[in-house]
């Protein structure tokens, strides 16, 4: 069994982390951290984990984190580069679903998130989790950065198309929309229903802080620097992620089969049939992208939608994803769930 603890658990993700673990054939939970609710019984937090999660929350001094395998930070960012030397010194391996450690430039990683980086050397030693595209680096990783929402569809979305050279890679188009729940479980205005329901805003047009980390990633698969408008935008729905995404042509091919093709034994990403309109509500509770590629009028631009929830292989579902390749266990353990509907 995998002892496995996770720093900061009262989030959505944290939440969602221990849903799929509770479930979870090798991994046993040893410690959830919680300064503000330490002592709290993570059921009476949270009703939905009553008799699948009997642990209460711990102060993360009393923790005896050291004495996991592996311990996931489901915490705000600039929380896990404090305490991760530590336990890796200690053994420990870290999947860290902040950002961290995804962005490998240390000074564009201080630019976006506004402080200083506690432990850059780690950041050249981190293992970006995006199996379909790391899966050999994962397995091996003592650290791995989890990859954030938004990047994980819209690098779903353009890989085959950046990988085959097949487009403009200097004018590629991420038109993201989210769910609140992306925001983070904290009482905020513009998240409050009257505000967000019967609503619909782009927001951080000037500047996203995963733009870098998608740049980084499409960059990765095209061999060579990308171009990239990416807007975000804040949707009046609980959980999802759909991007829209556009890249104009340099050739002709036949896309659907390049999709097909390129995520053929990938359990996680599911490429539509021809013609296909996917929807978030497809994916709500599943670790799965699906994705449909089109080229409207058969023209020069084509357009591909992919839609993840945000919070499971947008965050807690790749996290597991990426723990059962790291401890050599069937990647799809504890993540065969089926997408709930209505």
């Amino acid at each position: 069994m995998i002892k496995v603890g996770i720093v900061g658990g009262t989030g959505y993700t944290g939440v969602e982390l221990l849903r799929l673990l509770a479930q979870h054939p090798q991994a046993e939970l040893r410690a959830i951290t919680s300064r503000a609710d330490a002592g709290t019984a993570v059921s009476q937090m949270f009703p939905s984990l009553r008799g699948h999660v009997g642990l209460h929350f711990t102060h993360p001094d009393e923790a005896r984190l050291e004495q996991c395998d592996l311990v996931f930070f489901a915490t705000p960012n600039g929380i896990a580069m404090q305490q991760a030397r530590a336990l890796l010194d200690a053994g420990v391996r870290i999947i860290d679903l902040a950002a961290d450690f995804r962005i490998r430039d240390v000074a564009l990683w201080e630019k976006w998130y506004g402080m200083s980086h506690a432990c850059p050397d780690l950041v050249a030693e981190a293992v970006y989790g995006l199996p379909e595209i790391n899966r050999a680096q994962i397995r091996e990783a003592r650290l791995v950065a989890n990859p954030g929402c938004y990047p994980t569809a819209v690098q779903l979305g353009f890989i085959p198309l950046l990988e085959a050279g097949l487009v403009d890679e200097a004018n590629l188009i991420a038109d993201a929309k989210s769910g609140v729940s992306g925001a983070g479980r904290k009482a905020e205005l513009g998240f409050l229903f009257s505000e967000a329901a019967d609503n619909f805003k782009a927001y951080g047009v000037p500047g996203h802080r995963h733009l870098p980390e998608i740049r980084q990633g499409l960059a990765q698969a095209a061999q060579r620097e990308i171009g990239l408008t990416f807007v975000p935008h804040l949707t009046p729905m609980i959980r999802g992620i759909h991007a829209t995404l556009y890249a104009r042509l340099r050739q002709d091919a036949d896309l659907q089969t390049l999709y097909e093709q390129r995520y053929a034994g990938e359990a996680f990403v599911d490429v539509m049939p021809a013609g296909s309109h996917p929807e978030t509500r497809s994916v709500r509770g599943a670790n799965c992208c699906r994705i449909a590629v089109h080229r409207p009028q058969q023209g020069s631009t084509t357009v591909v939608l992919a839609v993840i929830d945000n919070l499971v292989k947008g965050a807690a579902g790749q996290a597991v994803q990426n723990m059962n390749i790291m401890f050599g266990l069937p990647e799809t353990a504890a993540l065969t769930h089926v997408p709930l509907l209505p």
